[in-house]
């Protein structure tokens, strides 16, 4: 037994560090010691605050006590019966904030060669990347992000590896903003959706982005973004709002022939999965062509998760990514 350390929700806006031991692995498996974890924002701040309406997935989801996360990178530690030895490889894996893990083998994806924090997005780009596959860019489309947090960010710069015309972001917070140019985009806004559609047409030739991904998960935005969608283009929902009840259509939907689709992290298939989204995510990286410096913008040790998920409510402006130190 291996004793480990992990994140835990223990009711509604409260976290706690506690103690539980791990077993030796087992056939197939692999033992790996945390090196990273990065908080998934979106997700777990809107688990942390219960900002979700009863019945929908959300309420099903989180019960107490409730272990966050699901961006970790390691080094393997000990192999199981029956698995080639991969002692000190580094993997990332889809598991929460917790400094020792088991997990089957073929579930710890490789991403040697790239900086532990930096790995440690490897899920969220999987997750906005699963938004690429709906929008089906061609090349030089012109998109529109909407929203520059996390999810936001790996939005931009996939569409710009897709070749991607012109890319245009919208956030409210300038420091967001200079992120996301860095990863490619050619205009970025600090201002509401609605005020915003005469730049849009100005920089996309006097027409609207035919591609509008929307990465914000805010029902309120929902509306704002049909507007922004050329005729017969196409809204892909990244963000999965907890309130779906207050997401409304507008007339845009039917007067200009619209397509609304959704995109989720639980859409795999044979081709595109965690094992292959993530293998392309560390050639980008490696090649140069999916810049990830200056994402991290904190870093705390386990014992400080508070500070942490305080940080992540109260300084939306001046934080993206938010990084676990597990030594």
């Amino acid at each position: 037994m291996v004793a480990a350390r992990r994140l835990v929700f223990t009711g509604k806006q409260e976290v706690a560090l506690e103690e539980f031991a791990v077993a030796e692995p087992g056939p197939g498996q692999l033992l790996v010691r945390s090196v990273r974890t990065l908080m998934s924002t979106g997700t777990e701040n809107i688990v942390f605050n219960r900002a979700f309406a009863p019945g929908t997935h959300w309420d099903n989801w989180v019960k107490y006590p409730f272990f966050p996360g699901y961006c970790a990178v390691g080094e393997v530690a000990a192999c199981g019966a029956g698995v080639a030895d991969r002692t000190g490889q580094l993997v990332a894996l889809r598991s929460g904030h917790a400094s020792h893990h088991i997990i089957e083998a073929e579930k710890a994806l490789p991403v040697d060669g790239i900086d532990p924090a930096q790995a440690a997005w490897f899920a969220l780009a999987k997750i906005a990347f699963m938004g690429a596959r709906q929008a089906e860019y061609r090349l030089g489309d012109d998109v529109l992000v909407i929203g520059a947090g996390p999810i936001g960010q790996m939005s931009v710069r996939w569409a710009a590896a897709a070749g991607a015309g012109r890319v245009s972001v919208i956030d409210l917070e300038t420091k967001r903003l200079e992120l996301a140019r860095r990863g490619g985009a050619s205009l970025v806004l600090s201002k509401p959706v609605g005020e915003a559609l005469d730049e849009l047409r100005a920089h996309h030739d006097g027409e609207l982005p035919r591609l509008v991904i929307d990465t914000t998960g805010n029902a309120a935005v929902f509306s704002a973004a049909l507007s922004a969608v050329r005729t017969h283009g196409k809204l892909v929902l990244v963000g999965d709002t907890g309130r779906p009840g207050e997401q409304h259509l507008t007339p845009d939907l039917i007067t200009r022939g619209l397509t609304i689709v959704g995109a989720h992290d639980c859409h795999n298939d044979a081709t595109w999965n965690d094992a292959s989204i993530t293998r392309l995510f560390r050639r980008l990286v490696l090649d140069g062509r999916f810049d990830l410096g200056g994402l991290n913008t904190d870093e705390f040790a386990p014992e400080q998760c508070v500070e942490a998920y305080a940080a992540a409510n109260t300084r939306r402006g001046s934080t993206m990514g938010l990084v676990f130190n597990w030594g």
